[in-house]
Protein backbone atom coordinates (compact mmCIF):
# COMPACT_ATOMS: atom_id res chain seq x y z
CA UNK A 1 0.00 0.00 0.00
CA UNK A 2 1.60 3.12 -0.93
CA UNK A 3 1.25 6.49 1.64
CA UNK A 4 -1.19 8.55 0.94
CA UNK A 5 1.08 11.37 1.22
CA UNK A 6 1.63 13.04 -2.50
CA UNK A 7 5.17 14.49 -1.12
CA UNK A 8 6.64 11.14 -0.04
CA UNK A 9 9.75 10.02 -2.56
CA UNK A 10 8.69 6.52 -3.93
CA UNK A 11 10.33 5.33 -6.26
CA UNK A 12 8.37 6.22 -9.60
CA UNK A 13 8.35 5.77 -13.31
CA UNK A 14 9.91 8.78 -15.24
CA UNK A 15 9.46 9.44 -19.46
CA UNK A 16 12.56 8.12 -21.36
CA UNK A 17 14.45 11.09 -22.44
CA UNK A 18 18.14 10.90 -24.22
CA UNK A 19 20.62 11.25 -21.76
CA UNK A 20 24.20 12.25 -22.76
CA UNK A 21 25.47 10.62 -20.12
CA UNK A 22 24.97 6.44 -20.35
CA UNK A 23 25.79 5.89 -17.07
CA UNK A 24 23.26 8.36 -15.44
CA UNK A 25 21.04 6.64 -17.77
CA UNK A 26 21.64 2.98 -16.84
CA UNK A 27 21.23 3.49 -13.65
CA UNK A 28 17.89 5.75 -14.58
CA UNK A 29 16.34 2.62 -16.51
CA UNK A 30 17.52 0.30 -13.44
CA UNK A 31 15.78 1.89 -10.70
CA UNK A 32 13.15 3.74 -12.18
CA UNK A 33 12.04 1.75 -15.03
CA UNK A 34 13.27 -1.95 -14.13
CA UNK A 35 12.04 -4.87 -15.67
CA UNK A 36 10.83 -7.98 -13.49
CA UNK A 37 13.37 -10.21 -15.30
CA UNK A 38 16.93 -9.53 -14.07
CA UNK A 39 19.14 -12.58 -13.19
CA UNK A 40 20.09 -11.59 -9.24
CA UNK A 41 17.70 -12.28 -6.37
CA UNK A 42 15.68 -9.31 -6.04
CA UNK A 43 14.22 -7.23 -3.28
CA UNK A 44 10.55 -5.61 -3.48
CA UNK A 45 10.56 -2.08 -2.57
CA UNK A 46 6.86 -1.24 -3.57
CA UNK A 47 4.03 -2.76 -5.54
CA UNK A 48 5.32 -3.82 -9.00
CA UNK A 49 9.38 -2.86 -8.27
CA UNK A 50 12.29 -5.14 -7.71
CA UNK A 51 15.71 -4.37 -7.29
CA UNK A 52 18.31 -6.83 -6.82
CA UNK A 53 20.75 -7.05 -3.86
CA UNK A 54 23.68 -4.77 -6.06
CA UNK A 55 21.44 -2.27 -7.26
CA UNK A 56 20.06 -1.78 -3.57
CA UNK A 57 23.22 -1.08 -2.31
CA UNK A 58 24.46 0.84 -5.10
CA UNK A 59 20.86 2.65 -4.12
CA UNK A 60 21.45 3.54 -0.37
CA UNK A 61 25.12 4.78 -0.96
CA UNK A 62 24.08 7.23 -3.93
CA UNK A 63 20.94 7.94 -3.27
CA UNK A 64 20.27 9.99 -6.66
CA UNK A 65 18.82 8.66 -10.04
CA UNK A 66 15.12 8.84 -9.65
CA UNK A 67 15.05 10.51 -6.35
CA UNK A 68 14.11 14.20 -5.49
CA UNK A 69 15.77 14.42 -2.30
CA UNK A 70 19.26 13.65 -1.00
CA UNK A 71 17.50 11.73 1.92
CA UNK A 72 17.04 8.28 0.55
CA UNK A 73 13.48 7.13 0.94
CA UNK A 74 12.74 3.48 0.09
CA UNK A 75 9.36 2.26 0.04
CA UNK A 76 9.21 -1.30 2.13
CA UNK A 77 7.65 -4.53 1.00
CA UNK A 78 4.63 -3.79 3.45
CA UNK A 79 4.16 -0.07 2.56
CA UNK A 80 6.26 1.73 4.77
CA UNK A 81 9.20 3.90 4.41
CA UNK A 82 13.29 3.87 5.08
CA UNK A 83 14.63 7.36 5.99
CA UNK A 84 18.46 7.49 6.09
CA UNK A 85 20.88 10.46 4.76
CA UNK A 86 22.32 9.92 2.07
CA UNK A 87 25.27 12.01 1.75
CA UNK A 88 26.18 10.96 5.15
CA UNK A 89 26.55 7.12 4.07
CA UNK A 90 28.18 7.75 1.20
CA UNK A 91 31.75 8.60 2.69
CA UNK A 92 30.88 6.54 6.02
CA UNK A 93 29.33 3.37 6.72
CA UNK A 94 25.56 2.45 6.65
CA UNK A 95 24.02 3.33 9.72
CA UNK A 96 23.01 0.54 12.60
CA UNK A 97 20.63 1.88 14.69
CA UNK A 98 17.32 0.85 13.32
CA UNK A 99 14.32 3.39 14.60
CA UNK A 100 10.80 1.75 13.72
CA UNK A 101 8.26 4.45 14.25
CA UNK A 102 4.75 3.46 14.66
CA UNK A 103 1.18 5.16 14.17
CA UNK A 104 -1.79 5.05 15.78
CA UNK A 105 -5.07 4.85 15.53
CA UNK A 106 -6.80 5.78 11.77
CA UNK A 107 -3.43 7.11 11.26
CA UNK A 108 -0.45 6.35 8.66
CA UNK A 109 3.60 6.26 7.96
CA UNK A 110 2.65 9.83 7.13
CA UNK A 111 2.05 11.30 10.92
CA UNK A 112 5.53 10.67 12.14
CA UNK A 113 6.97 12.61 9.08
CA UNK A 114 8.44 15.70 11.28
CA UNK A 115 9.80 13.69 13.89
CA UNK A 116 11.46 11.31 11.23
CA UNK A 117 13.26 14.26 9.15
CA UNK A 118 14.45 15.51 12.58
CA UNK A 119 15.99 12.44 13.61
CA UNK A 120 17.73 11.74 10.15
CA UNK A 121 18.98 15.99 10.49
CA UNK A 122 20.58 15.67 14.36
CA UNK A 123 21.87 11.97 13.41
CA UNK A 124 22.46 11.78 10.12
CA UNK A 125 25.19 8.73 10.55
CA UNK A 126 24.27 7.22 13.19
CA UNK A 127 20.09 6.11 12.17
CA UNK A 128 17.92 4.34 9.27
CA UNK A 129 14.13 5.94 10.30
CA UNK A 130 11.40 3.29 9.28
CA UNK A 131 7.98 4.52 9.25
CA UNK A 132 5.63 1.28 9.46
CA UNK A 133 2.61 1.98 7.24
CA UNK A 134 1.51 -2.24 7.35
CA UNK A 135 -1.25 -1.00 10.26
CA UNK A 136 -3.07 2.34 8.71
CA UNK A 137 -6.55 4.01 8.25
CA UNK A 138 -9.26 0.69 9.17
CA UNK A 139 -6.70 -1.41 9.32
CA UNK A 140 -5.90 -0.20 12.91
CA UNK A 141 -9.21 -1.44 14.03
CA UNK A 142 -8.43 -5.42 13.46
CA UNK A 143 -6.77 -5.75 16.72
CA UNK A 144 -3.59 -5.23 18.90
CA UNK A 145 -2.90 -8.44 18.64
CA UNK A 146 -3.50 -8.64 14.59
CA UNK A 147 -1.71 -5.25 14.09
CA UNK A 148 1.34 -6.28 16.54
CA UNK A 149 1.87 -9.52 14.42
CA UNK A 150 1.83 -7.14 11.18
CA UNK A 151 4.25 -4.74 12.24
CA UNK A 152 6.67 -7.67 14.08
CA UNK A 153 6.87 -9.55 10.19
CA UNK A 154 7.15 -6.19 8.87
CA UNK A 155 10.37 -5.14 11.05
CA UNK A 156 11.97 -8.16 10.21
CA UNK A 157 11.26 -7.57 6.97
CA UNK A 158 13.53 -4.40 7.41
CA UNK A 159 16.00 -6.22 9.03
CA UNK A 160 16.47 -8.50 6.22
CA UNK A 161 17.04 -5.60 4.00
CA UNK A 162 19.92 -3.84 5.86
CA UNK A 163 22.12 -6.27 7.28
CA UNK A 164 24.22 -3.93 8.66
CA UNK A 165 22.04 -2.73 11.50
CA UNK A 166 23.20 -3.74 14.99
CA UNK A 167 20.80 -2.27 17.31
CA UNK A 168 16.78 -1.34 17.26
CA UNK A 169 14.35 1.17 19.29
CA UNK A 170 11.09 1.84 18.46
CA UNK A 171 8.82 5.05 19.20
CA UNK A 172 5.65 4.76 19.15
CA UNK A 173 2.51 7.22 19.24
CA UNK A 174 -1.11 6.03 20.71
CA UNK A 175 -2.12 3.12 19.93
CA UNK A 176 0.92 2.32 18.27
CA UNK A 177 2.55 1.63 21.54
CA UNK A 178 0.46 -1.16 22.33
CA UNK A 179 1.13 -2.89 18.94
CA UNK A 180 4.66 -2.15 19.41
CA UNK A 181 4.64 -3.74 23.01
CA UNK A 182 2.93 -6.52 21.47
CA UNK A 183 5.05 -6.67 18.59
CA UNK A 184 8.42 -7.47 20.65
CA UNK A 185 6.94 -10.00 22.46
CA UNK A 186 7.00 -11.93 19.31
CA UNK A 187 10.29 -10.78 18.21
CA UNK A 188 12.18 -11.25 21.31
CA UNK A 189 14.70 -14.06 21.44
CA UNK A 190 17.26 -14.87 23.83
CA UNK A 191 20.64 -16.92 24.32
CA UNK A 192 22.33 -18.31 27.05
CA UNK A 193 26.28 -17.99 26.77
CA UNK A 194 28.62 -19.11 29.76
CA UNK A 195 30.27 -16.93 31.73
CA UNK A 196 33.58 -17.22 34.01
CA UNK A 197 32.44 -15.52 37.69
CA UNK A 198 35.63 -17.08 39.53
CA UNK A 199 37.74 -20.34 40.56
CA UNK A 200 37.05 -22.77 42.62
CA UNK A 201 40.06 -23.94 45.87
CA UNK A 202 40.45 -27.21 46.89
CA UNK A 203 42.40 -28.34 50.01
CA UNK A 204 44.55 -31.65 49.75
CA UNK A 205 45.94 -34.22 52.85
CA UNK A 206 48.89 -32.08 52.47
CA UNK A 207 48.10 -28.99 53.11
CA UNK A 208 48.15 -27.33 49.78
CA UNK A 209 45.39 -25.77 47.99
CA UNK A 210 45.09 -26.46 44.32
CA UNK A 211 42.97 -24.43 42.57
CA UNK A 212 40.51 -25.92 39.98
CA UNK A 213 38.28 -24.99 36.64
CA UNK A 214 36.51 -21.86 36.59
CA UNK A 215 33.03 -21.16 38.05
CA UNK A 216 30.77 -21.00 34.70
CA UNK A 217 27.00 -19.13 35.01
CA UNK A 218 25.20 -18.73 31.91
CA UNK A 219 24.92 -15.16 30.54
CA UNK A 220 21.42 -14.61 29.15
CA UNK A 221 21.97 -12.12 26.23
CA UNK A 222 18.25 -10.73 24.82
CA UNK A 223 17.64 -9.31 21.10
CA UNK A 224 14.67 -7.80 19.46
CA UNK A 225 14.70 -9.28 15.76
CA UNK A 226 18.26 -10.08 16.13
CA UNK A 227 19.24 -6.69 17.39
CA UNK A 228 20.22 -5.01 20.43
CA UNK A 229 17.24 -3.22 22.27
CA UNK A 230 18.10 0.52 23.56
CA UNK A 231 15.00 3.07 23.35
CA UNK A 232 11.18 2.06 23.77
CA UNK A 233 9.61 5.25 23.81
CA UNK A 234 5.69 5.96 23.91
CA UNK A 235 3.56 9.18 22.80
CA UNK A 236 -0.19 9.40 25.06
CA UNK A 237 -0.36 5.70 24.68
CA UNK A 238 -3.31 4.05 26.64
CA UNK A 239 -1.07 1.02 27.81
CA UNK A 240 -3.65 0.26 30.97
CA UNK A 241 -6.27 0.47 28.66
CA UNK A 242 -9.35 3.65 27.71
CA UNK A 243 -11.96 1.30 30.44
CA UNK A 244 -10.84 3.27 33.79
CA UNK A 245 -12.59 6.71 34.88
CA UNK A 246 -11.77 9.42 33.03
CA UNK A 247 -9.59 7.55 31.08
CA UNK A 248 -11.20 8.29 27.51
CA UNK A 249 -11.27 12.30 28.40
CA UNK A 250 -13.53 13.64 26.36
CA UNK A 251 -16.24 11.11 28.11
CA UNK A 252 -16.10 14.20 31.19
CA UNK A 253 -15.77 10.99 33.47
CA UNK A 254 -19.59 10.18 33.53
CA UNK A 255 -19.97 6.73 34.46
CA UNK A 256 -23.04 6.15 32.04
CA UNK A 257 -21.04 7.20 29.31
CA UNK A 258 -17.80 5.42 29.90
CA UNK A 259 -20.09 1.79 31.04
CA UNK A 260 -21.40 3.00 27.47
CA UNK A 261 -18.33 3.55 25.51
CA UNK A 262 -17.06 -0.11 27.09
CA UNK A 263 -20.28 -2.04 25.47
CA UNK A 264 -20.71 -0.03 22.26
CA UNK A 265 -16.56 0.22 21.40
CA UNK A 266 -16.67 -2.85 19.00
CA UNK A 267 -19.44 -1.29 16.76
CA UNK A 268 -16.84 1.77 16.28
CA UNK A 269 -13.30 0.32 16.71
CA UNK A 270 -13.60 -3.57 15.53
CA UNK A 271 -11.69 -5.62 17.91
CA UNK A 272 -9.16 -2.41 18.43
CA UNK A 273 -12.16 -1.13 20.63
CA UNK A 274 -12.67 -4.61 22.72
CA UNK A 275 -8.99 -4.90 23.12
CA UNK A 276 -8.69 -1.27 24.46
CA UNK A 277 -11.86 -1.44 26.67
CA UNK A 278 -10.50 -4.64 27.72
CA UNK A 279 -14.28 -6.56 26.67
CA UNK A 280 -12.30 -9.47 25.06
CA UNK A 281 -12.67 -12.82 26.00
CA UNK A 282 -11.37 -14.73 23.17
CA UNK A 283 -10.81 -18.55 23.78
CA UNK A 284 -12.09 -17.79 27.70
CA UNK A 285 -8.36 -16.20 27.98
CA UNK A 286 -8.37 -12.77 30.29
CA UNK A 287 -8.23 -9.59 28.43
CA UNK A 288 -5.64 -9.06 25.99
CA UNK A 289 -3.76 -5.89 27.66
CA UNK A 290 -4.04 -8.12 30.69
CA UNK A 291 -2.22 -11.16 29.38
CA UNK A 292 0.20 -8.09 28.11
CA UNK A 293 2.05 -6.83 31.18
CA UNK A 294 3.63 -10.96 31.80
CA UNK A 295 5.16 -13.20 29.73
CA UNK A 296 3.22 -16.54 28.02
CA UNK A 297 4.78 -19.58 26.61
CA UNK A 298 5.06 -18.07 23.05
CA UNK A 299 4.64 -14.35 23.86
CA UNK A 300 7.70 -12.45 26.27
CA UNK A 301 6.22 -8.99 26.73
CA UNK A 302 7.66 -8.36 29.82
CA UNK A 303 10.90 -9.86 28.98
CA UNK A 304 11.04 -7.90 25.87
CA UNK A 305 10.11 -4.43 27.43
CA UNK A 306 12.88 -5.31 30.03
CA UNK A 307 15.46 -5.92 27.16
CA UNK A 308 15.27 -2.32 26.11
CA UNK A 309 18.04 -0.47 28.02
CA UNK A 310 15.01 2.52 28.45
CA UNK A 311 11.49 2.96 28.08
CA UNK A 312 9.81 6.21 28.38
CA UNK A 313 6.35 7.21 28.43
CA UNK A 314 5.70 11.05 27.35
CA UNK A 315 2.19 11.74 27.98
CA UNK A 316 -0.19 14.73 28.14
CA UNK A 317 -0.77 16.60 31.21
CA UNK A 318 -3.86 17.93 29.97
CA UNK A 319 -5.99 18.80 27.11
CA UNK A 320 -5.77 15.00 25.60
CA UNK A 321 -9.40 14.29 25.21
CA UNK A 322 -8.26 11.20 23.99
CA UNK A 323 -5.68 9.45 26.40
CA UNK A 324 -5.77 10.20 29.80
CA UNK A 325 -2.92 10.94 31.82
CA UNK A 326 -2.69 7.92 34.16
CA UNK A 327 -2.79 5.65 31.55
CA UNK A 328 -0.42 7.15 29.15
CA UNK A 329 2.06 7.72 31.80
CA UNK A 330 1.27 4.37 34.22
CA UNK A 331 0.51 6.13 36.83
CA UNK A 332 -2.45 5.83 39.82
CA UNK A 333 -4.16 9.17 40.38
CA UNK A 334 -2.32 9.96 43.42
CA UNK A 335 1.07 9.36 41.79
CA UNK A 336 0.38 12.56 39.27
CA UNK A 337 2.34 14.80 40.11
CA UNK A 338 0.26 18.38 41.68
CA UNK A 339 0.05 21.36 39.75
CA UNK A 340 2.98 23.08 41.88
CA UNK A 341 5.13 20.41 40.89
CA UNK A 342 5.45 21.19 37.40
CA UNK A 343 7.40 23.41 35.73
CA UNK A 344 8.92 25.10 32.32
CA UNK A 345 12.07 24.28 30.65
CA UNK A 346 13.26 26.94 28.87
CA UNK A 347 14.84 24.84 25.85
CA UNK A 348 11.84 22.46 25.80
CA UNK A 349 8.83 24.81 27.38
CA UNK A 350 6.13 22.47 26.93
CA UNK A 351 7.80 19.66 28.87
CA UNK A 352 6.95 20.02 32.47
CA UNK A 353 7.75 17.24 34.53
CA UNK A 354 10.69 14.16 34.38
CA UNK A 355 10.30 11.25 36.42
CA UNK A 356 12.56 8.23 36.70
CA UNK A 357 12.04 4.73 38.34
CA UNK A 358 15.25 3.83 40.79
CA UNK A 359 16.00 0.27 41.39
CA UNK A 360 15.16 0.72 44.64
CA UNK A 361 11.71 1.53 43.32
CA UNK A 362 11.01 -1.47 41.27
CA UNK A 363 12.24 -3.76 44.21
CA UNK A 364 9.89 -1.97 46.11
CA UNK A 365 7.32 -2.85 44.19
CA UNK A 366 7.76 -6.22 43.45
CA UNK A 367 8.07 -6.64 46.99
CA UNK A 368 4.60 -5.18 47.82
CA UNK A 369 3.08 -7.17 44.86
CA UNK A 370 3.79 -10.53 46.35
CA UNK A 371 0.79 -10.14 49.08
CA UNK A 372 -2.44 -11.72 48.16
CA UNK A 373 -5.27 -9.08 47.56
CA UNK A 374 -7.72 -8.98 45.19
CA UNK A 375 -7.36 -5.99 42.49
CA UNK A 376 -8.95 -4.27 39.53
CA UNK A 377 -7.80 -4.24 36.22
CA UNK A 378 -6.07 -1.23 36.07
CA UNK A 379 -4.11 -1.65 39.26
CA UNK A 380 -3.24 -5.58 37.98
CA UNK A 381 -1.65 -3.38 34.46
CA UNK A 382 0.08 -1.11 36.81
CA UNK A 383 1.87 -3.94 38.84
CA UNK A 384 3.18 -6.13 35.96
CA UNK A 385 4.65 -3.21 33.46
CA UNK A 386 5.99 -1.19 36.58
CA UNK A 387 8.13 -3.93 36.95
CA UNK A 388 10.61 -2.65 34.50
CA UNK A 389 11.91 1.20 35.23
CA UNK A 390 10.23 3.68 33.17
CA UNK A 391 11.54 7.22 32.32
CA UNK A 392 8.05 9.84 32.59
CA UNK A 393 8.09 12.98 30.78
CA UNK A 394 4.67 14.90 31.04
CA UNK A 395 4.09 17.49 28.63
CA UNK A 396 1.44 20.46 28.95
CA UNK A 397 0.09 22.84 25.91
CA UNK A 398 -1.92 24.51 28.72
CA UNK A 399 -0.98 28.19 26.50
CA UNK A 400 -0.65 26.97 23.44
CA UNK A 401 -3.17 27.55 21.26
CA UNK A 402 -3.00 23.85 19.77
CA UNK A 403 -3.90 22.72 23.32
CA UNK A 404 -7.29 21.49 22.29
CA UNK A 405 -5.06 18.94 19.96
CA UNK A 406 -2.65 17.76 22.78
CA UNK A 407 -3.15 14.47 21.25
CA UNK A 408 -1.34 14.75 18.10
CA UNK A 409 0.68 17.81 19.10
CA UNK A 410 2.68 16.12 21.52
CA UNK A 411 4.23 13.95 18.47
CA UNK A 412 3.77 16.82 15.43
CA UNK A 413 1.51 14.71 13.40
CA UNK A 414 0.86 17.61 10.70
CA UNK A 415 3.64 20.48 11.48
CA UNK A 416 1.83 23.38 10.04
CA UNK A 417 -0.93 22.64 12.88
CA UNK A 418 0.78 20.94 15.62
CA UNK A 419 4.40 22.79 14.93
CA UNK A 420 4.63 23.40 18.87
CA UNK A 421 5.52 20.17 19.67
CA UNK A 422 8.36 20.43 18.30
CA UNK A 423 10.49 20.99 21.22
CA UNK A 424 9.03 17.63 22.91
CA UNK A 425 10.59 15.41 19.82
CA UNK A 426 13.75 17.40 20.20
CA UNK A 427 13.83 16.55 23.74
CA UNK A 428 13.21 12.86 22.45
CA UNK A 429 15.83 13.00 20.33
CA UNK A 430 18.39 14.89 22.56
CA UNK A 431 17.86 11.99 25.04
CA UNK A 432 17.78 8.77 22.41
CA UNK A 433 20.50 6.34 23.75
CA UNK A 434 22.81 5.85 20.67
Amino acid sequence: MLPSDPSSSVLRTKASVPDPNPIHSLFTASFCFGPRSWSRPSLAVGPKLFVNSVQMELLRRIGRGCFRNPRLKVEADCGGEDLFDAAATMAKPVPSHLVIMVNGIIGSASDWRYAAEQFVKKLPDKVVVHRSECNSSKLTFDGVDTMGERLAEEVLSVIRRWPELQKISFVAHSLGGLVARYAIGRLYEYSSTPETLGTSRNCSSEGKTEYSKNFLEPRIEAKIGGLEPMNFITFATPHLGSRGNKQLPFLCGLPFLERSASQTAHLVAGRTGKHLFLMDNDDGKPPLLLQMVDDSDDLKFISALRAFRRRVAYANANYDYMVGWRTSSIRRQHELPKSNLLVIDETYPHIVYIEGDSADDIRNKASSNVEVETVDLEEYMIRGLTLVPWERVDVSFHKSTQRLIAHSTIQVKTYWLNSDGADVVYHMIDNFLL
